[in-house]
């Protein structure tokens, strides 16, 4: 569900303001942040954010095309390893072998 108009993108202040002096700077290393919730603004484009995903932080660097997402689609919180069963184990067995 998108947030409503009149309220406009959330974007936290304190990060934007993070990454407005980093591109001043011209800082290689990523900006941290645990603001997984915050839109990515057109301010952003080109820099490296350290996204937490509860675990550790990804390196995200900003693309024209990730405008409007949110830091946290580009930062997984949750690992996939695979299906179980045994039609599963026969395939790995397959592919070993």
């Amino acid at each position: 569900m998108s947030r409503s108009l009149k309220k406009g993108p959330y974007v936290d202040a304190r990060l934007l303001a993070k990454v407005i002096s980093a591109k001043a700077e011209s800082r290689k290393e990523p900006v941290k942040t645990w603001s997984r919730a915050s839109e990515i603004s057109p301010e952003m484009i080109g820099a490296t954010l350290g996204v937490h995903n509860g675990k550790e932080f990804i390196s995200v660097f900003i693309t024209e095309e990730m405008v409007g997402h949110r830091l946290g689609e580009f930062s997984p919180s949750k690992k996939f390893l695979r299906h179980g069963g045994k039609i599963q184990k026969a395939e790995e067995a397959k592919t070993k072998a």
